[in-house]
């Protein structure tokens, strides 16, 4: 029987959504055996610091990448998220599955809206993304950095630690704790993360096996739309970690409509970017919309990060 080893980090949500892909791949190819290889990463190894200036979400994905590089699997399953936008030598990104929820909910102690937290309520997240955004709301709250794991981050409302937590719905969907979420935040809101709720299968770029069974996983609509994005950060310079956010949906006559973001960590200033484009060249369209953020003033803001 044919094997097929696909690496993970070992939190609960890595291997939720590498088991997504496992399945898939099974499906699509009887007899094949896929095997997961769980490894710890930098990034949840050290929660005691933030990810700003430590290597940023590239923590998560630096060890599952030397594992395919070493040749000890054929494949990694990343959240879009998590990987950065520039590929390292040698690995190449096989396939973006099909995109589920890509935004934001909160999570509050009394199951209260966004609106409905009292002054000072402190509010737990991890992205700087989110908190810009949160803070040019609602700046009364108390935004506080936040690491872990989805179900340590929600162990802390009930710690008492939190009033409230923001997290992803996709991955709350994916563990089965959507029942938990007190409010959907729409992208209004809280434009979503470049990438979220969308998982790539990374391989080595040599690797033609690998290349031949992984390419039916791929959703052209969701790549279009990811690789408009992550044009965006990488335009910008920016990396995963920073207060930058983009977010594309399909539209009809095979185009793409974008909107992006780049503000500034407390909030005091968000400048907001939207456009359209064809759906045949995302990239281009998001470096578009790179130049618009740049434009209005979005080099500065990255520049004191």
């Amino acid at each position: 029987m044919k094997s097929f080893r696909i690496v993970t980090r070992k939190s609960p949500l890595a291997l939720c959504q590498a088991r997504l892909a496992a399945r898939q791949l099974c499906r699509l190819h009887p007899g094949l055996r896929v095997r997961l290889v769980p490894r710890a990463s930098s990034g949840d190894r050290l929660l005691e610091h933030p990810l700003a200036g430590r290597g940023g979400k590239g923590l998560f994905t630096g060890e599952l990448e030397d594992c395919l590089l070493n040749g000890a699997a054929d494949a990694a399953v990343h959240s879009m998220k998590d990987l950065t936008t520039r590929e390292p030598e040698g690995l190449c990104l096989g396939a973006i599955l099909r995109r589920a929820a890509a935004g934001d909910a909160l999570i509050s102690r009394a199951g209260l809206l966004l609106k409905q937290l009292p002054p000072g309520s402190r509010v737990g997240t991890a992205s700087l993304r989110r908190r810009c955004q949160l803070s040019a709301l609602y700046p009364e709250l108390c935004i506080l950095p936040l690491r872990g794991n989805v179900q340590t981050r929600i162990g802390k409302l009930d710690l008492g630690e939190l009033e409230a937590v923001v997290l992803a719905v996709a991955g709350l969907q994916r563990l089965g704790l959507e029942q938990l979420i007190s409010e959907y935040l729409p992208e209004q809101l809280m434009l979503p993360a470049i990438g979220q709720g969308a998982l790539g299968v990374q391989l080595r770029a040599d690797d033609t096996r690998a290349r031949r069974l992984v390419a039916p996983l791929n959703h052209p609509p969701t790549w279009n739309c990811v690789q408009a994005e992550r044009a965006v950060s990488r335009s910008l310079g920016a990396d995963c970690q920073s207060p930058v956010a983009a977010w594309a949906v399909p539209e009809r006559n095979a185009s793409l409509r974008l909107q992006a973001l780049v503000g500034r960590p407390d909030g005091r200033r968000l400048i907001k970017v939207r456009g359209s484009g064809s759906a045949c060249f995302p990239e281009r369209l998001g470096r578009r919309l790179a130049q618009l953020l740049l434009g209005a003033g979005a080099g500065p803001i990255l520049a004191q990060l």
